[in-house]
Formats: structure tokens, sequence, C-alpha cells
């Protein structure tokens, strides 16, 4: 069967590795000619509004995916004039608006933090004030690793708040003294059927993940399936297909839902070496609708993105189960160029590993 791929990034391309070995073909849409996947499948260079490109890639497959979730809503229905296209559609106009996303959320009964469409200066201040503490002002659309967003602390910070971010359709967001941030990867298959994995614990700065532990330490029996209920409202609601990421804030024995993403995730590139089957391989499932693989961790895993500059990856190759993916990209500031998997019997061995890794980026960076 033929997959095709809306996007040409890292995300694809490790879906791409995990499709081959089920024997599947796989072709992209993206328009940058030197795509991380270019040297992966076969490259239609085109916008992701091109509806000629668009047609040419979903009459040469027999489903179509994506691997980021700002794909245009319209491109994606487009294309379903065609042929199948998972996650569904609704799936993207849901994640692509915050507000949106948390109005979704709580219509399902999934708690989140409190948040307020602003359309101008004063109400923001209002909203500020009423809120009484530290809040977050975001961009509703396009908003990713830590872009359109403004942590507004007091009063005088809203002025700048607008000023830095009017351009778009705002939310205002109340900020959460979490006990930390976690995420569940599910997946759902044309069936009907679901897989889970287990809670992961993210670390993050600057907004970008920094730094993924799986299983989460410390996650209890009743929070894991709390996040896997959450989780399955939402793929059942959807008529989901595919790999679904939802972040959370741990609050106690809590969880809010902070958003979603529809594709495979960040925050589950441990899989291709810590679970009995990687999210890529049950993505890949799901469009060839066969059945899914054990979301099983084996044992105790750590992923450390490399972000900016790479470190020297015969050093870290060295450490025992350490495992290196590179992306293809050229170094810049702030950009993901690959990460490192470790994966251990226990978690204590994991943390003597992680701290091996993080000192050689430490090192490199410093």
């Amino acid at each position: 069967m033929q997959i095709g791929i809306i996007g040409g990034g890292q995300l694809g391309r490790m879906l791409a590795l995990a499709a081959y070995p089920l024997g599947a073909r796989v072709t992209f849409l993206d328009p940058a000619p030197a795509a991380p996947m270019k040297h992966l499948a076969k490259h239609i260079c085109g916008a992701y509004d091109d509806e000629r490109a668009l047609e040419q890639l979903a009459r040469g497959s027999d489903v179509v995916t994506y691997e980021f979730e700002n794909v245009p809503v319209a491109s994606a229905q487009f294309i379903s004039q065609f042929t199948k296209i998972f996650p569904p559609p609704d799936a993207l106009r849901v994640s692509q608006d915050r507000l949106v996303e948390k109005e979704f959320f709580r219509g399902l009964g999934i708690p989140t933090a409190r948040f307020i469409p602003v359309e101008s200066q004063t109400a923001l201040e209002r909203e500020i004030r009423e809120i009484g503490g530290a809040a977050i002002l975001k961009t509703r659309r396009l908003g990713y690793d830590g872009k359109g967003q403004f942590l507004i602390r007091a009063q005088d910070d809203a002025k700048r708040a607008w000023h830095e971010l009017n351009r778009e359709a705002l939310i205002l967001e109340e900020f959460v003294n979490f006990t930390r941030e976690v995420s569940i990867l599910a997946a759902r298959s044309q069936d009907g059927a679901q897989v889970f994995y287990p809670l992961v614990e993210n670390v993050h700065r600057d907004g970008i993940l920094r730094l993924s532990r799986a299983p989460a330490p410390n996650t209890t029996r009743a929070l894991q399936e709390l996040a896997q209920a959450y989780a399955q409202r939402v793929l059942d609601t959807l008529n989901y297909v595919g790999v679904l990421a939802i972040e959370f804030f741990q609050v106690g024995d809590e969880l809010l839902a902070n958003e979603m993403a529809p594709r495979v995730h960040n925050s589950g590139h441990w899989t291709i070496e810590g679970a009995a089957t990687s999210q890529f391989e049950n993505h890949a499932r799901a469009m060839l609708n066969l059945p899914f693989g054990s979301a099983h961790a084996r044992g105790c895993s750590a992923m450390v993105n490399l972000i900016g500059e790479l470190p020297d990856g015969n050093a870290l190759l060295q450490i025992a189960d350490a495992h290196v993916h590179l992306y293809d990209k050229a170094p810049r500031a702030g950009r993901k160029l690959g990460h490192v998997t470790i994966v251990a019997s226990d978690e204590k061995t994991r943390e003597m590993k992680l701290a091996q890794v993080l000192e050689m980026i430490h090192r490199k960076s410093a």
C-alpha cells in the first residue's frame, strides 16, 4: 500500500522508517526542496494548499496522513474527495485553535485551566485583574514550541503583551501552578480498537520540550487510568484514526488538559527503542488497517532533544543503551536537530545514564 504524508519533517521521516518494514511505500508533500524526508521517500514539492499537488498526492496514495497539525483543514477536506485521510480533518480543526480546543475539552468533561478569548487591551486588563495572578496570553492559532505566548506576571505587563501579540486572535489562560507536565499517547484503529502508552513526564524550557521520562516516575494506576479515560473521550468523539497526544498539567491527583496534537508526537520518540511497538509503527498500522502492536514499555526510558547544535555523536554512542537519531537538518538556534534515547532496566539506572547524556550536551553548549 501507498501512504501519503503531508509534511516532510523529522516526524514524517520516522513515520516512513516505521512504515517500510510493514510493506508500505511512502510519498510526501512538502514545499521545502531540502526537507528532512528528501532521501527517504518520493517528494512532491508543493505548497500545503496547492490543489494540484494535493490531488497528485491523494491519487497516488491509498491513505494520506500528516506529520504536523497546522495542515490547512481545507486541504485535508480536499484530499478526502480522492482517498482516505487520517486522522480526520475535524481533529485538525479542533487542535488548530486554542479556544476551540479548550471548549472541546470542556464539552467532554475534561478539565482545563481557566481561559477566555481576548478582543481588546481593555478586556485583557480587566481579565487580568479578575484572575488576580499570573496568566499567559497566547495566539489562538499557529503557536508551537513557545511561540505566540506572553507570560503576564503583573498588571503592568498587559500593555506590552497586547502590543506584542495583538496581530492575531488571542486567548488568555490562567497560569497553572502545576506539579509537573505529563502527556498520554494513544492510538485508535479504523475499527475502533485502541491502545495507550504509559504516561510520560516532560520537561520544557523556553516553550520547547527538552526531556521526557517514560514511564513517568511516581505515577499511580489511578492517574494513568484518568489520562486514558480523557484520551478515549477525544478518540471516540472525533472517530479518530491514528496516534493522538494530549499534554496535561498535573496538579496533585488531577489532570488539566493543555493541548492535543493529532499526530505522532515528540514526547513519544522514546517508544522507538523503549516500547514493544513504537508510536510511529502503530500510526502506520492504523493507516494500513493492521492490528496494533503492544504499547507496553520495555523498562525505563528517557529522551533528550538535541536543540540548536549537535554534541559529539561518537561520545554519546559510547553510553550503554544510548540511541542517537539525527534529522538531517542544518544547525540553527532553537531548532530540533535530533534526539537521544536511553533505555534502562530501572529508574535508578535510567537517571545515571541520563546524567551522562545531559553532561555531554551541556559540555558542548558551554
